[in-house]
């Protein structure tokens, strides 16, 4: 891990969706340690003021911003809030009170839709309604969190894994729209991670950790963390010429290569 990220990405405004919590909090942290000021989205104001309390302990700059981004209303007047950003990462992807893992054939559209919402609609309302400000300033980033399940595919969660592989697609197309315009779109697909509906799961019974371990080359399942440090790299100038791609954090589970 890179040990000194200060000024990585200084002087840039950042809005990190979905990021009073799990991985979208870690980018979040890392990012304002990197010198971005950071502007925390969540449906919640209580998780995004307490995500903004964590980075101003550290005499780091963040502001809490509170929007439900599958409203295309609300996330205009996001916008008008936060003014233009130079960083947008599309994190929130988890439906408040999580999902179902189950088999498709017993799935119906009121499951459906909130999922497609959230990880394919929302990406769309959030980066249309930043991106303009990107290419008038020649410079942006644009970063969208997916999952293996779009990037391989898993059982149990095939609509999850549809909206995922979409917002992927989006985002190739987009990259070679906009790659002249100076704005780079990249994805991280992850793996299982220890957070949220599974870390209650695992706290009640700590020998299943050891066997969804077993899938991954590294030996162990994600923790929300790991992520962060790419997603600072690729926000940043020394990425510019990395765009249209889908990195696995993953542990290996479904290798790139």
């Amino acid at each position: 891990m890179i040990r000194d990220w200060s000024n990585f990405i200084a002087g840039r405004q950042a809005l990190v969706t979905g990021s009073g919590g799990g991985v979208g909090r870690a980018i979040a942290i890392q990012m304002a340690r990197a010198g971005a000021e950071l502007w925390v989205n969540d449906v919640y104001p209580d998780r995004a003021e307490r995500v903004c309390r964590e980075i101003e302990e550290e005499q780091l700059v963040a502001h809490p911003i509170v929007a439900d981004v599958c409203d295309p209303a609300q996330v205009e007047r996001m916008l008008a809030e936060t003014g233009p950003v130079d960083i947008l990462v599309n994190n929130a992807g988890i439906p408040p009170g999580g999902f179902t893992v189950k088999p498709f054939v017993e799935q119906g559209p009121a499951e459906w839709d909130p999922l497609l919402r959230l990880n394919l609609a929302a990406v769309l309302h959030v980066t249309r309604a930043y991106l303009p400000a990107m290419i008038e300033a020649r410079w942006g980033r644009i970063l969208t969190i997916v999952s293996d399940a779009g990037r391989r595919g898993e059982r149990k969660q095939v609509v999850y894994g549809a909206a995922k592989a979409a917002a992927m697609g989006f985002s190739r197309g987009l990259a070679a729209e906009v790659g002249r315009d100076g704005v780079t779109v990249n994805c991280i697909a992850l793996g299982t991670m220890y957070h949220g509906q599974l870390a209650a799961a695992l706290e009640q019974a700590p020998e299943l950790e050891t066997k969804l371990a077993r899938a991954y080359p590294a030996g162990r399942i994600g923790r929300v963390d790991d992520c962060a440090p790419l997603a600072v790299l690729l926000c940043s100038d020394a990425a510019e010429w990395i765009t249209g791609q889908v990195y696995p954090v993953d542990g290996g589970y479904a290798p790139a290569l």
